[in-house]
């Protein structure tokens, strides 16, 4: 399978983040704009193998909000509002995983499988 993938955990509560906003941009346009299903991920990929090329590609979650929406006791601003996640495409028609680990304070991403 070749295109791009996310998923999202949510590590407050220990499950995946479903209903969290996330768009996929390339320089200034907007490539995806979505919303994780209830496994958080997508139903489909954010793009297909042949419409990745190589480049730099840009992953903005918006955990404020999806925290907000949980409940959690968020400080007003809160700590992280949008977690942005720069990377860049080296191989065309490869698979490229972008997971998201998240909570209202911390994050971590590595290039998955």
């Amino acid at each position: 399978m070749s295109g791009l993938t996310t998923h999202v955990l949510d590590t407050m509560h220990g499950r995946p983040a479903a209903g969290m906003s996330l768009r996929l941009l390339r320089g200034d346009r907007v490539l995806t704009d979505a919303v994780t299903n209830l496994d958080g991920r997508l139903d489909g990929p954010l793009l297909a193998g042949p419409d990745l090329e190589p480049g730099g590609y840009r992953l903005e979650f918006r955990v404020g909000e999806y925290f907000r929406d949980m409940g959690a006791p968020l400080p007003e601003p809160s700590f992280l509002e949008t977690v942005v996640i720069d990377f860049n495409v080296t191989e065309t028609g490869g698979h490229y995983h972008v997971p998201l680990l998240v909570s209202p304070f911390a994050y971590s991403t590595y290039r998955g499988s």
